[in-house]
């Protein structure tokens, strides 16, 4: 099976010059920011969330609620088309990994069934260093 390929295609030492560290091993190597230290966790601010590997949108504000895990949480993705799913076998469990569409930065993941009060009862659990809010012009 070939890896995927995305629009937006750039080497590990394209994506380490272009990234900090911290952001290296979270979107290119699926690390995990530790719970609650993440910039957008506990933020209201009205905008969109874009991918910060490649600027693509990926989520809103009107879909963030206060899930209280420690990391952004997210209802939908701002378009179907804007993140991709793929199963993910690590830690001896089975999880979806969520990963953006445009340039494979892993974003997070997404789990269901969790009783949230959402339309989807889906919570995509983000990582705030793979982010970057573009406030709403006011």
């Amino acid at each position: 099976m070939n890896p995927p390929t995305y629009p937006i295609r750039r080497s590990d030492d394209e994506w380490a010059r272009l990234l900090s560290p911290a952001e290296f091993h979270v979107l290119r190597r699926a690390g995990t920011e530790p719970a609650g230290i993440g910039e957008y966790v506990e933020t209201t601010t009205e905008g969109v969330y874009l991918c910060r590997g490649c600027g693509a949108e990926l989520f809103r504000s009107q879909e963030k609620f206060a899930s209280h895990c420690g990391w952004p949480s997210f209802w939908t993705p701002q378009d179907s088309t804007a993140v991709e799913y793929v199963e993910d076998r690590s830690h001896g469990m089975v999880r979806t990994e969520v990963r953006c569409a445009s340039c494979g930065s892993h974003l997070g993941h997404v789990f269901a069934g969790e009783g949230y009060d959402t339309p989807t009862d889906q919570r995509y659990c983000i990582n705030s260093i793979s982010l970057k809010l573009r406030p709403d012009a006011s």
